[in-house]
């Protein structure tokens, strides 16, 4: 046994992340789709589905799906660290934006119209944002977010929209008879546009399947729904680091729901083009 002071066992090879090279040892392997890695703490292996700038998602044999954060010697293939990294743009055919859109490429951002487009809430806005941010900047369109649906008249009134000054609004939950509903009847009008989705909030507006989860669950009622889906789904995380997790499982339009792809499409028509639609 060693004693006390000797440098023969005195250090612990198991304390920190032995198992990383030092640093400038590790080699960079580019994002693909299929490749198979395993998080550098074994706990998850599967092929490369999407990615983002922070963030990758895998998906295993059981069509599982998890997303880890890209870093330094975050991943092993065939029992090496490596380090993930995006790889760079492939030449040739037009560059599509998020939302499919064909890409513009060098243009600077419209200076910003008049009309806007709300929406009820912060990570409605970051969805919007990361699918069709692209788009919104090249036609000069903001977006801004309500605290909730309930304020929505004194908005319309302040914002006094007219001919050149449209609104646009994306409701959640949007159904008949709802709430919601009511409110929108009345401040509807030839500049005011407001539509929606059937969805308690804009998280199920993301498709299960490119989250890693075979369904939404369903949250009794009169209990908060975030938090019930988070408890529901087993995930030991605040309702803040599970938004960032689901939005980091968002690459593009294919990931959400058509339910919600055409209200947001319709929007940015009605707020860009020569004339208010007929009711």
């Amino acid at each position: 046994m060693a004693t006390k002071g000797s440098g023969r066992y005195g250090r612990d090879v198991l304390a920190g992340d032995w198992r990383r090279p030092r640093k400038g040892a590790v080699r960079e392997i580019p994002l693909s789709r299929d490749l198979v890695v395993e998080d550098a703490d074994e706990s998850f292996c599967g092929a490369v589905v999407s990615w983002d700038k922070a963030a990758v998602t895998l998906e295993d044999r059981g069509g599982r799906r998890r997303v880890f954060d890209l870093g330094p010697a975050a991943f092993l293939v065939d029992g090496e660290p490596v380090t993930l990294v995006r790889p760079a743009a492939a030449p040739g055919g037009p560059l599509r934006s998020a939302s499919g859109s064909i890409a513009v490429t060098g243009a600077r951002a419209r200076t910003a119209r008049e009309s806007r487009i709300y929406v009820e809430g912060a990570h409605d806005a970051e969805l919007v944002e990361k699918v069709w941010g692209h788009d919104l900047r090249v036609e000069g369109v903001a977006v801004e977010f309500l605290e909730g649906v309930d304020d929505l008249p004194a908005v319309v009134a302040e914002f006094s929209p007219g001919p050149g000054r449209r609104l646009g609004v994306l409701v959640d939950h949007l159904v008949p008879g709802s709430k919601e509903s009511r409110i929108a009847d009345r401040v509807r009008g030839g500049d005011v546009l407001v539509v929606g989705h059937p969805f308690v909030d804009v998280w199920q507006a993301v498709r299960p399947s490119a989250v890693g989860i075979t369904a939404w669950p369903e949250v009794p009622r009169g209990l908060p729904w975030k938090e019930g889906v988070v408890d529901a789904l087993g995930w030991r995380m605040e309702t803040g680091e599970a938004w960032r997790r689901i939005l980091g499982s968002v690459r593009g339009y294919g990931d959400l729901e058509p339910s919600l792809l055409g209200r947001v499409e319709e929007l940015i028509d009605f707020v860009t083009g020569p004339h208010p639609p007929q009711h």
